[in-house]
Order: structure tokens, then C-alpha cells, then sequence
């Protein structure tokens, strides 16, 4: 008989969060009270935004680094995948307040990054190991017959047609000392929305561009919360919601904005 796979998680936008993430974590048995992996043989995926608008941005950093360690040890495995507000807080740490041509934003990227959510602690705290670590990180991955993501957008295919040709386009722009071009990247990493048309499956729609070029059967993505963008009260954000025909999975559970962190287990 075919041996099962291991079990697979996501979850996505923890946002500074990092006692709540523990807690979930905990609380479907991948952590013990400590904080350290307990999983197994589990894979987990983190789907991006581990920074701003909550407490200890680089808490979580450190916490994501230190589980990858340890479940390699015990024959898990822990991933992690590139987020918007990570290259917002790049661009602030790179460029200050240095105004960006086309880009009538006070502060230049420093401004913006604060505007969107940028905590000045997470800023402080950014050190040599975390900017490697975040410059390492890819943009999207295909696990077992999902497609991860951060954003719900179509927009990665700007950087390629296939998943190694968007990652390896994703650490050029990591790389640019160019404040254009990181105007350009931060635009198409922030994109959102454009899976909700495709309720109807069409060979030619968002959705099925997405997986026809990346791979996989099924996306899932985070960055636009339950809360706010497909309405669900805070206090009713209970589990991962599939639209499009199925073919979609969001994740992010709004934490920030009242809802909860959302571990998924999709496999």
C-alpha cells in the first residue's frame, strides 16, 4: 500500500502576533509548551506577513527560524514564503525617508511602510540575520496538489511563468538598489482580489491561469482577511473559507483586525 502523507498546515499574515500563533501552534499538537516543535513528521507552511500591525513582528522571525531548525531534527519540515509587508519593511530599512519618484508618499518608503502598518519596533529590531533571512525566502511553492501563495492576485506571473522562473525574479528584485523597481515590486506583491470573479470555473479565468502555469490543483493564499474583504464577523472567523468554485482556499483570519489566526490542515 501506498504510504500516507504527512500531515500539511498553512497558515498565513501572523502580523506580529506571536503568542497567538504559539497558541495555535499548541493547541493542534506542533509545538509543546516551550515553543519548540513537536510535530513530527508534519510539514507547515507560513504564507507571508509575519511583521507589522502587531507586537513582535521579528518575535515571529525568530520563532519561524528556530522551528525550521528543530522540526528538521525531528523530521518535520517548516516553510515559510515571502509577504508583502516583509518587502514594505525591506524598503523602509533600504531606502529611509528618501522620496521615490512617482510616488507621492510623505517619507518615501519609510512613510508608507508606517502607514500601512509598520511597527517601529519590528524597524529597530531588523537585524543582518533577519534581512538574509527574509531575502531568502521564495514567493510561491507547489505542495502535494496545492498552490501556495501570499497575495490573491495574478500578479506573480509578472515575474515569470512557472514557480522557479517567479522566485528566482522575486530575489533579483530583493537585490535591486533601484527605488522604482521597489516601488513596482511592493505594488504587485500587494495586489489582492482577483479570484473572487471566478465563482464559475472557466478555462481562461484567474484561477485556472494560476494553476494551469504554476501547478497545483488548488490555491490558497492569505493577505486579504475574512474580516474585511469576504465579510465575516470577527467573532465568527472559525475556519479557512474555499470559494471559486472550490478552487480557493483563503486563510488569513484577520487577526489584527479582531479575527484569529487560522492553522489550516489541508492534508
Amino acid at each position: 500500500m501506498p504510504r500516507s502523507k504527512p500531515p500539511l498546515y498553512v497558515v498565513a499574515d501572523v502580523h506580529g502576533h506571536r503568542s497567538e500563533l504559539r497558541t495555535a501552534l499548541h493547541d493542534e499538537g506542533l509545538v509543546d509548551r516551550s515553543g519548540q516543535w513537536s510535530g513530527g513528521n508534519a510539514r507547515l507552511w507560513l504564507l507571508g506577513d509575519y511583521v507589522d500591525r502587531g507586537p513582535d513582528g521579528i518575535g515571529v522571525i525568530d520563532d519561524i527560524r528556530q522551528l525550521a531548525v528543530s522540526a528538521a531534527a525531528s523530521g518535520g519540515e517548516v516553510h515559510a514564503l515571502l509577504g508583502n509587508h516583509e518587502v514594505q519593511l525591506l524598503a523602509a530599512h533600504r531606502f529611509g525617508t528618501t522620496p521615490v519618484a512617482g510616488w507621492d508618499e510623505p517619507g518615501g518608503f519609510r512613510g508608507g511602510w508606517a502607514r500601512f502598518g509598520g511597527r517601529e519596533d519590528d524597524l529597530r529590531r531588523l537585524a543582518p540575520q533577519h534581512v538574509a533571512w527574509i531575502m531568502s525566502l521564495p514567493a510561491v511553492a507547489v505542495v502535494d496538489e496545492y498552490l501556495l501563495v501570499h497575495s490573491d492576485t495574478t500578479r506573480y506571473l509578472e515575474f515569470g511563468a512557472s514557480v522557479g522562473a517567479v522566485n528566482a525574479a522575486v530575489t533579483a528584485a530583493l537585490t535591486s538598489s533601484e527605488s522604482a523597481k521597489w516601488l513596482e515590486f511592493c505594488g504587485r506583491m500587494s495586489d489582492r482580489g482577483a479570484f473572487r470573479e471566478a465563482e464559475s470555473a472557466r478555462p481562461d479565468d484567474a484561477v485556472s491561469t494560476m494553476l494551469r502555469l504554476l501547478g497545483g490543483e488548488v490555491l490558497v493564499h492569505g493577505h486579504s482577511t475574512l474580516t474585511k474583504y469576504f465579510g465575516v464577523a470577527p467573532q465568527d472567523v472559525r475556519a479557512a473559507l474555499r470559494y471559486a468554485d472550490r478552487r480557493v482556499v483563503a486563510i488569513d483570519g484577520g487577526v489584527y483586525e479582531g479575527g484569529r489566526i487560522l492553522l489550516t490542515r489541508l492534508v
